[in-house]
């Protein structure tokens, strides 16, 4: 986070450590012991008295040579330092987790999507106070908003979901009516009547859902003409009525083309003629 690291001294190695433990008795003699018989009501106090011992323990002159450690700091130190990070630290908890099926993590009884593509793996979670962050092979793949609250709470994004529980997800009465407008006037009336005569709204979009889904083996003309006939044959229209009427008009243009056809090749047939057999 600092952009630094810390080198313990090596094990066994004195020399490594005089430095260190000479600075702690210094602080130990100029600061701690010379506050002994200071009494201080809250923390903030002894922080005020510390800072002003630490000043005059900075400012004390060396022994052996000009200057004093603020100097020293001053001249020597300041200009390699590099600026504080904008954000402060932040403490965070590691743990494993394996992405469930349904493409989430399950943290603390809240659950947290991840990209589809890592259903099964194991990945490592980091979390903190504020946020979840997914992490695969040391690789970042999702970041969330920490929830709070009440237990089993989702959050999922989007673009974490396969592509047909997207088309789910969007499957909304505005974006249905769309639709229906990019096939005709007869298939918005029909997809209209179902919104408004559903008592539940899912189930008007479960049917909506399952006209769409004749696009599939279907034209947008031959679901348009289907709505049309449906709507001049019945005043309440359903998906099944309409899924009879395009078997049908399917059926019928699958035989009428085998009429067609049957009635060329016989027009068109080769005709040996009387000669063939011989006749005069």
């Amino acid at each position: 986070h600092y952009g630094s690291i810390i080198l313990p001294a090596r094990v066994s190695t004195p020399t490594d450590k005089a430095s260190v433990e000479g600075s702690v008795g210094v602080i130990s003699t100029w600061i701690i012991a010379a506050l002994r018989n200071t009494h201080c009501f809250t923390i903030e106090d002894l922080n005020h008295e510390i800072r002003k011992k630490l000043q005059e323990f900075n400012e004390r002159p060396f022994t052996k040579k000009p200057g004093s450690r603020i100097s020293a700091f001053e001249e020597e130190e300041k200009f390699a330092l590099n600026p504080l990070p904008l954000a402060p630290y932040k403490m965070s908890v590691w743990k494993k987790a394996k992405v469930q099926l349904n493409y989430h993590v399950s943290v603390e009884s809240m659950f947290y999507s991840a990209p589809y593509e890592y259903i099964q793996q194991n990945i490592d979670i980091r979390m903190t106070e504020n946020l979840i962050e997914l992490y695969f092979n040391s690789m970042r793949i999702a970041t969330h908003k920490r929830l709070h609250g009440k237990f089993g709470q989702y959050s999922t994004v989007r673009d974490h979901m396969p592509d047909n529980h997207k088309m789910y997800v969007d499957h909304t009465p505005e974006s249905s009516i769309e639709w229906g407008e990019t096939v005709g006037s007869s298939t918005v009336k029909v997809v209209q009547y179902l919104l408004d005569h559903y008592q539940n709204e899912k189930q008007a979009l479960k049917s909506i859902m399952s006209l769409k889904s004749f696009g599939k083996k279907y034209s947008k003309e031959e679901i348009e003409s289907a709505c049309s006939t449906a709507l001049s044959l019945a005043s309440s229209p359903s998906v099944k009525s309409i899924q009879t009427i395009l078997k049908n008009n399917k059926q019928k243009k699958a035989a009428n083309q085998s009429n067609t056809e049957s009635t060329s090749t016989q027009t068109h047939g080769f005709t040996r003629g009387a000669s063939y057999f011989g006749g005069k």
